[in-house]
């Protein structure tokens, strides 16, 4: 729960206010509080894979020697990097929110028209994706864990997940 700054903490909390708030009515504020950190475990659990993935790559082990990571500077800092935020579980929500209000119109800021949820949604992720795959290590932004987060939001709403997972 972590932020890198008040402009992250800010645009977190403005997406969990404005969007999680009608989750919350939908699903009712246990089904959502589980939604919430479930989607924030999958945001986790997709980011330590890439990043598991990226040490192995550099060092052909998935369990390298620091004497290993010296020699791979790429690995050191993929292997001892930080991740702060809770952006995983806000992608959940916004991926939730425009499958559930596919049709729902957004104003976006510095987008003078308004914008459907589904398409809004869609943009921003395959945009993370392209960021993701980019690998530009100075935006120092952990895009697979917002990918990780729409996923596992993606899943858990088509599958009805959050009613089998909390049922009263």
């Amino acid at each position: 729960f972590m932020h890198g700054g008040i402009g992250h903490l800010f645009f977190n909390m403005f997406g969990l206010f404005m969007l999680g708030s009608i989750l919350e009515r939908v699903w009712g504020p246990q089904r959502f509080l589980l939604f919430y950190f479930v989607t924030g475990f999958g945001a986790v659990v997709l980011h330590m894979f890439v990043q598991g993935f990226l040490v192995y790559q550099a060092t052909g082990t998935a369990n390298p020697t620091m004497a290993l990571l010296e020699a791979h500077p790429e690995a050191w800092s993929t292997y001892f990097s930080t991740t702060v935020g809770a952006s995983g579980a806000i992608f959940g929500i916004l991926t939730a929110f425009a499958t559930l209000f596919p049709n729902t119109e957004l104003y976006v800021m510095f987008i003078p028209v308004p914008v459907k949820a589904k398409y809004f949604v869609s943009v921003y992720i395959l945009i993370e994706l392209w960021q993701g795959f980019a690998m530009n290590g100075s935006d120092n932004v952990a895009h697979f864990a917002h990918l990780g987060g729409a996923l596992f939001g993606f899943l858990i709403v088509n599958t009805n997940l959050i009613k089998c997972i909390y049922s009263n």
